[in-house]
């Protein structure tokens, strides 16, 4: 069997990753949505174990420093964190995991397991994803000016990644996510060990 792939997502607040890392999960077997740890404060129909793990600083704080984290970020005031226990378990047990997490966690991952498929996901252009916030509803002008801030300082990171999609139909961005896991699956690094076993060779 082989072991579990690590698909990093990343994209600028309001770009829509986490509603096309969800719904690939709902459409791609054997692949799994990583649920990151955060002390933000829950947003209206977010479920603490579904949406996100909502723990308080103290909680957080102490998995920091016991090393639980294979990344984790301050993000507009909030910290986010992945636990490593979680990619170690779906690796071990064949499961693909897709994690959608800012630049700065996808830089932590990269070099500390210097592993993993990174995808970057774009808005079509800034006015786009202006609109894409401010409908949201659920944030003041002075933080969706900061976001728009941080969103350029991020496309600048771009290039680190292995893959770009352009979330402009959401229909279209999720094809192309699944295609680019189709493919990584196809690897011949991958597939080639069980080849050679089935045929002798």
């Amino acid at each position: 069997m082989r072991k579990g792939l690590i698909f990093v997502v990343s994209a600028p607040s309001g770009a829509g990753k986490t509603s096309l890392c969800k719904q690939v999960v709902e459409l791609l077997p054997g692949i799994r949505h990583s649920i990151s740890y955060t002390t933000r404060t829950p947003r209206v129909n977010e479920i603490d174990g579904v949406d996100y793990h909502f723990v308080s600083e103290d909680i957080f704080v102490k998995m920091v420093e016991r090393d639980g984290f294979v990344e984790w970020a301050i993000v507009h005031g909030n910290k986010y964190g992945t636990a490593e226990e979680t990619l170690r378990r779906y690796e071990a047990e064949g499961i693909d995991v897709i994690l959608d997490i800012d630049v700065q966690g996808a830089g932590q991952i990269r070099q500390k397991l210097n592993q993993g498929v990174y995808i970057f996901v774009l808005p079509p252009d800034p006015e786009e994803l202006e609109k894409r916030l401010r409908g949201r509803g659920t944030e003041g002008n002075e933080l969706i000016k900061a976001r728009l801030l941080n969103a350029r300082e991020e496309i600048g990171r771009i290039v680190n990644y292995d893959y770009i999609i352009v979330n402009d139909l959401f229909e279209d961005a999720v094809e192309r996510l699944k295609s680019v896991i189709a493919a990584e699956r196809c690897r011949r690094e991958l597939i080639l060990p069980q080849i050679k076993e089935d045929w002798g060779i």
